[in-house]
C-alpha cells in the first residue's frame, strides 16, 4: 500500500470543513476492521484509511501546520500501513477498573508476542510486536501496543480465497481464539495484501 505524504494530506482548514463526514466514513470502514479478542483484548487493523484519518485528526488537535510536525507525524504513523505481505494491527488490553487493569497488566508481560493469526491449514502467524520501542518492562506490560503478522505467498492466498481464518491469543494468563473470523472482516483484510 503507499505511504501517506505532505501533500496528500488536507490543511487544517480543509479539514475542519470535511472532518464530519470524513469521520463518518472512518467509523464505518473499521466497523469490519475490529476483531474482540475476549473481554479485554481488541485488535484493531490499521490501512491507509486509518492511519490517514489518526494523522489528520493529530495534526488537528496538535494545530500543527509547520512542515517539521507533519513530518514527524507522517514517520510515526506510516510503518502502521500494511504493506503487501501482512496485516498491521493496533492491540489495546481494556479493563475499566485501574486496579484490576494495573493488576492485569502485570500479569500479561508479553501477551503482545503471543498473538497469532491463522488462515486454515497453515501454520499460525504471531505478532512482531512495538518494532518502534518496547512497551513492556519488568513489572507490567503496556495496554497498547502495534503488531505486525507476516504471511507467506501460500497463506496470503488462503486468506483471500475464503479459507477461514482464526485469531487468537495463547499467553499463559491470556487466552482465546476465535476459529472463524466474520466474512465481512476477512474480506476488509484480504485487501490489505497487495
Amino acid at each position: 500500500m503507499p505511504q501517506i505524504t505532505q501533500s496528500s494530506l488536507l490543511t487544517l482548514e480543509a479539514y475542519a470543513k470535511q472532518r464530519k463526514e470524513f469521520r463518518a466514513r472512518v467509523l464505518a470502514h473499521k466497523r469490519n476492521r475490529i476483531l474482540h479478542l475476549g473481554a479485554h483484548v481488541t485488535l484493531i487493523f490499521e490501512d491507509e484509511l486509518t492511519v490517514r484519518y489518526q494523522i489528520q485528526e493529530m495534526l488537528r488537535i496538535e494545530k500543527t501546520f509547520e512542515e517539521a510536525g507533519i513530518r514527524d507525524e507522517l514517520e510515526a504513523y506510516n510503518p502502521l500501513i500494511p504493506d503487501g505481505t501482512n496485516l498491521k494491527a493496533t492491540m489495546m488490553i481494556e479493563y475499566e477498573d485501574p486496579a484490576e487493569r494495573a493488576r492485569a497488566l502485570a500479569r500479561l508481560i508479553g501477551i503482545e508476542a503471543r498473538v497469532y493469526v491463522q488462515p486454515d491449514g497453515e501454520v499460525r502467524s504471531y505478532a512482531i510486536a512495538d518494532e518502534d520501542l518496547s512497551r513492556d518492562n519488568a513489572d507490567k506490560t503496556s495496554a497498547v501496543h502495534f503488531l505486525r503478522f507476516e504471511f507467506a505467498p501460500h497463506a496470503i492466498a488462503a486468506f483471500r480465497g475464503g479459507r477461514s481464518i482464526a485469531v487468537g491469543i495463547d499467553h499463559p494468563q491470556y487466552q482465546v481464539r476465535v476459529d472463524e473470523i466474520a466474512a465481512e472482516v476477512q474480506g476488509s483484510l484480504a485487501r490489505d495484501f497487495a
